[in-house]
């Protein structure tokens, strides 16, 4: 989709820069955002002019309402919320193991925020575009039968709802809203035990997304666009 524009939010290393490196590889102009300076810089230097590097801290809602202002002017035929962060890597550790100051923080990170940046920046994508955010299979509360990793699935779930909520109270918005779940990847965040690289995972998130534009209303989807159980 040569010519079209995206908006990725959390680029700077991990599912959301190898998706920007995706979109770039597919034509589109990227703009991508970084907490502190990070490897976009040196993929800025190889995309010929199509990527624009913005820094915002989606925790801090000042910032991301000064990126609102610094991009007036602009529209994104996608923009996509990537953030992601677990207070421990032991599939094991339960809520029971996490102080209140993690679990808060796993919380404002991977729900909060990202629907605060959404609800900041959705103007910047017209009526025809998408808006997204990385969610992740294991927010599904139906598909939860073996447990493991549970303030992060509380988090991905909290994430769902407040997605939902968002698109209930915006009925009548026909952007195409997507709720992506890349698969358990290879990342600092997914861990060396997981089933998929990153190459195997974000061509996949990348086709889906742009399989869905258009078409409107709330979707919740794994890599290969497929439903997932909410």
């Amino acid at each position: 989709m040569a010519g079209k524009s995206a908006l990725i939010i959390g680029a700077s290393r991990g599912l959301g820069y190898a998706l920007a490196a995706e979109f770039l590889r597919r034509g589109w102009q990227v703009t991508a955002t970084e907490r502190t300076p990070s490897a976009l810089h040196e993929l800025a230097g190889s995309a010929e002019g199509r990527l624009t590097v913005e820094t915002v801290d989606i925790a801090v809602p000042g910032q991301v309402s000064a990126l609102r202002e610094r991009l007036a002017g602009s529209a994104f035929d996608l923009l996509f919320v990537n953030a992601g962060t677990n207070y421990t890597t032991d599939p094991a550790a339960t809520f029971a193991d996490v102080s209140t100051e993690d679990f808060v923080q796993v919380m404002v990170t991977n729900a909060l925020s990202p629907m605060r940046a959404v609800e900041t920046l959705r103007d910047l994508v017209p009526a025809t575009g998408t808006i997204g955010v990385m969610s992740s299979g294991q927010g599904s509360v139906a598909d939860n039968t073996n447990g493991g990793f549970e303030v992060y699935r509380a988090s991905k779930s909290a994430l769902n709802q407040l997605m939902r909520s968002y698109a209930a109270r915006h009925a009548d918005d026909p952007r195409t809203l997507l709720l992506m779940a890349p698969g358990w990847v290879k990342t600092d965040l997914g861990g060396p035990r997981a089933r998929l690289t990153i190459d195997e995972s974000i061509p996949g998130v990348a086709d889906t997304i742009e399989a869905w534009a258009g078409k409107g209303g709330l979707h919740y989807l794994d890599r290969q666009g497929q439903t997932v159980n909410w």
